[in-house]
């Protein structure tokens, strides 16, 4: 449905460090870097998510969030340890959440300019 998507933030640099680090355990990277601009994605020019200067950059209310897909609880774990590392706030630690499916694994977060962000997974690991 989505081709990208595109968040305004306070603090390119701030924002850029968080997001490397968070998309980075989800196998994601820059693939676009301007002076007022980093996108991320998988191939280089093509960006998924594109984090935009703004001087008056403020992010939605509370019932807005954004998911990013993950092939692996350890993906999760590493996108939530990693984003806590680079400045994001903890908003749920990884784990399962059955009360959204039997195979729901989730960590969230709240990225340096406020946005909510979670990595998650459904599917049944095996063991």
């Amino acid at each position: 449905m989505f081709h990208h998507l595109s968040l305004a933030v306070l603090d390119l640099a701030r924002a850029g460090r968080f997001y490397d680090a968070a998309l980075g355990a989800l196998g994601y990277r820059r693939v676009f870097d301007g002076d007022e601009s980093i996108g991320y994605g998988l191939v280089d020019g093509q960006d998924l998510l594109l984090l935009n200067l703004s001087a008056d950059a403020t992010p939605p209310a509370d019932g807005f969030h954004i998911a990013f897909a993950a092939a692996s609880h350890g993906q999760i774990d590493a996108f939530h340890h990693d984003g806590l590392a680079a400045g994001g706030q903890d908003n749920g630690a990884p784990g399962l959440r059955p009360e959204y499916g039997e195979h729901y694994y989730a960590g969230f977060l709240i990225d340096p300019d406020g946005y909510r962000v979670e990595a998650v997974s459904t599917v049944a690991v095996t063991r």
